[in-house]
């Protein structure tokens, strides 16, 4: 459970459709690295939905990036990005991701490749006198031992768990980042922390896929197939699933209207939290649960895909 400040989506629709304010009418230009993975895509859709409907300025351009355009962790590849479109606004997605399998095997790589990202985004970003920063961080960066309800508060009381501790801790250097560029420069960077996010243009690879793509594609699989389908875990835990669309919504109201450094988690409200097993109900009769060796009791066997 994650609570504090926690945004609720729907409830920030009308928020999201405001000018962004410049100074000396200077022309609004919105970067956004990872423009083309899926938070970036669900961006890309309310921009012109809110440019078609008149919620969002004309004005206002928007510079959406893909790998294509440069390679982040090179210092001169983000300084000639920014050369070219002298942003005054940045929202920084990108970022070097995977799996459990993948992230476990790749820890270093997690870790030098997001750092390098994150550092030649910010130092640039600050270069070019860019007037708001708006990071994405992860649900990942919070301590594996805790106590619960967490908030924002807790990012920094333990470390990671170990599985993802390249990319936890390069993330939570964001933060970090964000809170020097403050007190030395009065940089307004923040970041937010989305919970389980899903939606249109995700990740389906069996290996480095998140939980719902996960899904979708292993029953796709099962059901095609006829075969069993196994999911790890009781299916117990709560969650706190975002649609893209509403994150991307949620980050427009942090563009405009979040002033703080702190990071803040967006997320769901606790009523709509669900577990994995109620998630997926009503598509597959679960059946019994299996042991395995290393996690007793811990696997759920599906039978039957409707």
């Amino acid at each position: 459970v994650l609570l504090h400040r926690r945004l609720i989506a729907h409830a920030c629709h009308a928020l999201a459709h405001t000018d962004i304010m410049t100074e000396e009418k200077q022309e609004t230009v919105v970067l956004v690295t990872g423009g083309t993975g899926l938070v970036g895509r669900a961006l890309q859709a309310v921009v012109a939905e809110g440019v078609a409907d008149g919620s969002i300025d004309k004005s206002e351009k928007w510079v959406f990036l893909s790998s294509k355009d440069g390679d982040l962790r090179k210092a001169e590849d983000v300084e000639a990005i920014f050369a070219k479109h002298k942003p005054t606004h940045v929202i920084h997605l990108a970022a070097f991701v995977g799996g459990l399998f993948r992230n476990l095997k790749y820890n270093v790589e997690f870790y030098r490749y997001n750092m390098a990202m994150n550092d030649n985004v910010l130092s640039i970003s600050h270069k070019y006198k860019v007037q708001k920063v708006v990071s994405c961080l992860s649900t990942c960066i919070f301590p594996d031992k805790t106590s619960y309800p967490i908030d924002e508060t807790m990012v920094h009381n333990g470390p990671p768990h170990t599985s993802n501790q390249g990319y936890s801790y390069a993330k939570r250097m964001i933060d970090v980042q964000n809170r020097m560029y403050n007190q030395q420069y009065g940089c307004k960077f923040t970041s937010v922390i989305p919970t389980n996010i899903y939606g249109p243009h995700d990740n389906f690879h069996l290996e480095d896929s998140h939980v719902i793509p996960g899904l979708i594609h292993k029953l796709y699989l099962a059901k095609k197939n006829g075969t069993p389908l196994t999911v790890w875990g009781s299916g117990k835990p709560l969650r706190q699933f975002v649609y893209s669309t509403d994150l991307a919504k949620l980050f427009l109201w942090v563009l405009r209207s979040y002033d703080e450094t702190d990071p803040i988690i967006l997320s769901v409200d606790e009523s709509a939290e669900v577990s994995i097993k109620v998630a997926i109900a009503n598509d597959i009769d679960i059946r019994h649960p299996y042991p395995s060796p290393t996690q007793p009791n811990q696997i759920n066997q599906i039978n039957r895909i409707q």
